[in-house]
């Protein structure tokens, strides 16, 4: 997990195609019929099941959140490891994110770390250099918990 983070989780939304409503002015004037239902060889498979999380799927998703955290403060305070965090995440996303629900989730757990503190700090101050230091040493000790209990 020594790769870098990169904002590369804000560009894993996804855009949904929307589904259009039938036509009401033909159904109101009475003229047009509905669609008839496609045949049920027509559908698509339905995807796969999502597996069950991981033993150790709320610590990973608070380590994402740590990431994204550090990201902005260590960015915000110009500290040397600053473009570290976003490789780091996308290093996470690549070895943990299995499916892309899995993916999502991750990212936007480093999404609310970023978030969380670019709303609070407009510039680095004390306070900014605590919650880093602070977020340094949980997620030290996540990364360690992590590989001793579960290897890697």
């Amino acid at each position: 997990m020594r790769a870098a983070l990169c904002r590369l989780c804000l560009a894993l939304l996804l855009v949904l195609p929307l589904a259009l409503p039938p036509d009401l002015q033909a159904q109101q004037r009475g003229g047009a019929r509905p669609a008839a239902k496609p045949a049920e060889k027509d559908k698509a498979p339905p995807a796969p099941a999502e597996p069950p999380p991981p033993p150790y799927d709320r610590d990973l998703m608070r380590l994402s959140e740590i990431i994204g955290s550090l990201a902005f403060l260590r960015g915000l305070c110009a500290n040397p490891d600053a473009n570290e965090w976003p490789s780091r995440m996308k290093a996470l996303i690549d070895a943990e994110g299995i499916t892309a629900n899995r993916r999502d989730r991750l990212a936007g757990a480093y999404n609310r770390g970023y978030r969380g503190y670019s709303l609070t700090y407009r510039t680095c101050t004390q306070a900014a250099h605590e919650a880093a230091g602070r977020f340094l040493a949980e997620g030290e000790r996540l990364s360690h918990d992590l590989a001793g209990r579960f290897g890697g």
